[in-house]
């Protein structure tokens, strides 16, 4: 019996990608269904993991690759960064065919691009795919769809239905196609078993000498407690040594580079408009990892002590809010950015789109926050407006509640169990 496939919103991004180019790989986490996803397209499969093949494979690789190519299209070649060369072999295979759609790669982590001859450029799309958003898990009703915001389509108020208990659990449960079908309590045990993975195996595969499994443990930590602030190296490696976990500055760069190649880590870089001198703007990363989960995970919290804890909560909210827009926004290209100055105004989420549109979002978990929210978000668009640059398409404050609407001043409050594609 065929397994149930639950339909991405990467999956329209996929098959526009399959008719521009030659080949598309996908990139993102371990367990987020890039295989899963890339089977519903493909004609033939090549599993470089499969155990009783895998060494045939990787010599075959080693001898003629263009034979592992092989097969009807589009071919999937799944965790193909285990044999680099078929890079270069799917290229010229590309070129060779002069057709769009040949191939499709996935993997889970960052490949070292001194072992590909070429870069791929305008044969190989990358495709970044992320774990499951609220919405295509069917928690969001998705009432409130972010391409009719941007759009600037008429808005209607609607509700969530999902409970403030029940935000909490899908924070540390995680975005993980695996857990659909399973219980409340064993869907909590995947993101810790995912952490112990990157600890114990996953990272000693990419770098010599073997990473220490306590270190990276306790950087995961670290980073989770600044999850969704401005923390420097500086100020991680003074948390790591004040919980008796010293790790030199070169050890700690290092260590980071690992859990960005498993994409494991994901920071949001500041935006940095015309609007103040190079002086007052903070430039400095945002905290933040692929799944809120693995943050949950490496502290070993779990949905009862965030519900005890509402300020650790909301920035655990807010990593979700990004998580999820940077998904519903994909098929255009968008990326995530925050402001900040030293003036003290502030934006928690500036969503960019490709074609040059934006918009200025706050996260705020509670019902109390939300004028302190639209405050900020006015305070910023009438800067950007005095400076005479394009405004934001809309302002929305992002929050754990049940209703979805517009305030006086046209900013959009909408629940994240309410948002959509």
């Amino acid at each position: 019996m065929n397994k149930k496939y639950y339909p991405r919103i990467v999956d329209k991004v996929l098959e526009l990608y399959l008719k521009a180019f030659g080949a598309v790989v996908i990139k993102g986490p371990k367990w987020s269904g890039k295989t899963t996803t890339a089977e519903q397209k493909a004609n033939s499969v090549l599993k470089l993991q499969d155990p009783d093949l895998s060494e045939n494979y990787l010599a075959l690789a080693d001898f003629k690759p263009s034979l592992l190519l092989e097969g009807d299209t589009p071919r999937l070649i799944d965790e193909w960064q285990m044999a680099p060369v078929l890079w270069d072999a799917v290229r010229n295979a590309v070129d060779q065919r002069q057709k769009t759609g040949q191939f499709i790669l996935t993997g889970s982590t960052v490949v070292d691009r001194s072992k590909m001859m070429h870069s791929g450029t305008g044969r190989i799309a990358q495709m970044p795919m992320s774990t499951m958003s609220l919405f295509e898990y069917g928690e969001s009703n998705g009432t409130v769809s972010l391409n009719s915001l941007f759009a600037n389509e008429p808005f209607t108020g609607s509700a969530s239905s999902l409970s403030v208990d029940q935000l909490a659990k899908a924070i540390c449960r995680g975005g993980w196609p695996a857990t659909l079908t399973m219980s409340d309590s064993a869907s909590l045990l995947v993101a810790p078993n995912y952490v112990d993975g990157i600890i114990f195996e996953d990272a000693a595969q990419l770098d010599e000498p073997i990473p220490t499994p306590e270190r990276i443990r306790a950087i995961l930590r670290s980073y989770a407690r600044n999850i969704s602030t401005l923390a420097s190296n500086r100020a991680i490696l003074e948390d790591l040594l004040s919980n008796d976990a010293g790790i030199s500055e070169s050890t700690l760069y290092r260590y980071i580079a690992i859990l960005n190649e498993l994409f494991v880590l994901r920071d949001i870089p500041a935006w940095n408009p015309s609007i103040r001198s190079a002086s007052a703007m903070r430039a400095s990363n945002k905290r933040g990892f692929s799944d809120p989960s693995l943050a949950i995970a490496a502290l070993g919290l779990s949905p009862d002590q965030l519900l005890d804890d509402l300020n650790t909560f909301g920035f655990f909210f807010e990593s979700l809010c990004i998580h999820d827009l940077s998904i519903y926004s994909v098929e255009n290209k968008g990326h995530i950015s925050y402001y900040r100055d030293r003036y003290g105004l502030e934006c928690d989420i500036v969503l960019h789109l490709n074609n040059g549109r934006y918009a200025l979002i706050e996260a705020k978990l509670g019902s109390k926050s939300i004028d302190e929210g639209a405050e900020h978000l006015l305070k910023l668009d009438n800067l950007i407006r005095q400076k005479q640059m394009k405004p934001p398409c809309f302002m929305m404050i992002l929050t754990a509640g049940q209703y979805a609407y517009q305030r006086k001043d046209d900013v959009y409050v909408v629940p994240i169990g309410c948002l959509g594609p």
